[in-house]
């Protein structure tokens, strides 16, 4: 994919697979802002990384939970590189509880990071890409769990089923403005969030099982779809969700 050009903000992209999508879009040849709200350390070795390489990136401290945190970062991304051409709306976190145990602080918690963050991100994204006049595009990082309930992990789903409206329902509301709005949902992926389960053999054995393909994926396989819907290869695509979950859903066995 060529994003030669492109200005790009990933939120919640020191780690995981925010990370791996910088370093798909920075190989891209997109400039890049990192948003962290912990581990610096991170950001920091990222943009080295890429600057090394001879690509541009800058990580940035913002929490996305608040609009101003989105708005320091779309404002870095135009001061840093002169304009904004995506934003990747990524950062979430996740507290497993059922209905019957949820308290509303953290169900409040959970909203503001994961669904809150993502309804402003493309707010703001989207005001910038039309005072432009060039049109843009927001990923927004859902799940299979958009579609699929998960029994004992309900905020999560909450927001991940609100992300699936808010892509539809602002895909077809800018279109007519030459903005795209896609979500790009994954399955299990190798991550930190994960940890436990490929840890233990026989927790990682009944999960490969209910995949199609039988492997969980990498974390670059899905930064590399995300640049793919980013690019001009991409360009038909909005109010829609890419599902790279291997067939998962599909499978007999929730996560």
């Amino acid at each position: 994919m060529n994003l030669n050009g492109k200005s790009v903000v990933v939120t919640g992209g020191n780690t995981g697979i925010g990370a791996a999508i910088v370093r798909a879009l920075a190989a891209s040849g997109a400039a890049v802002v990192i948003d962290y709200v912990s581990r610096p350390e991170d950001a920091a070795d990222l943009v080295k990384t890429i600057t090394a390489s001879g690509g541009r990136a800058v990580g940035v401290e913002a929490d996305v939970s608040s609009v101003a945190g989105i708005d320091k970062l779309i404002q870095t991304a135009v001061d840093e590189f002169g304009q904004l051409d995506a934003f990747v709306n990524n950062a979430g976190i996740e507290k497993r509880h059922s209905l019957l145990e949820v308290d509303e602080q953290t169900f409040d918690q959970v909203m503001a990071v994961d669904l809150k963050s993502a309804v402003f991100g493309t707010q703001r994204a989207a005001k910038r890409f039309i005072e432009q006049g060039r049109g843009g595009i927001v990923v927004n990082i859902s799940s299979v769990h958009e579609d699929w309930p998960m029994p004992g992990n309900l905020s999560y789903c909450v927001a991940k089923g609100g992300m699936r409206m808010l892509t539809r329902a602002a895909g077809v509301e800018l279109g007519p403005q030459g903005v795209r709005v896609v979500n790009v949902a994954p399955g299990a992926v190798d991550t930190p969030i994960n940890a436990q389960t490929m840890k233990d053999d026989s927790l990682r054995q009944t999960l490969e099982d209910s995949i199609p393909l039988r492997k969980v994926a990498e974390p670059n396989q899905i930064g590399e779809v995300v640049a793919f819907v980013i690019s001009d290869a991409g360009s038909y695509l909005t109010a829609t969700t890419v599902f790279v979950d291997g067939g998962i859903m599909h499978g007999s066995v929730g996560l």
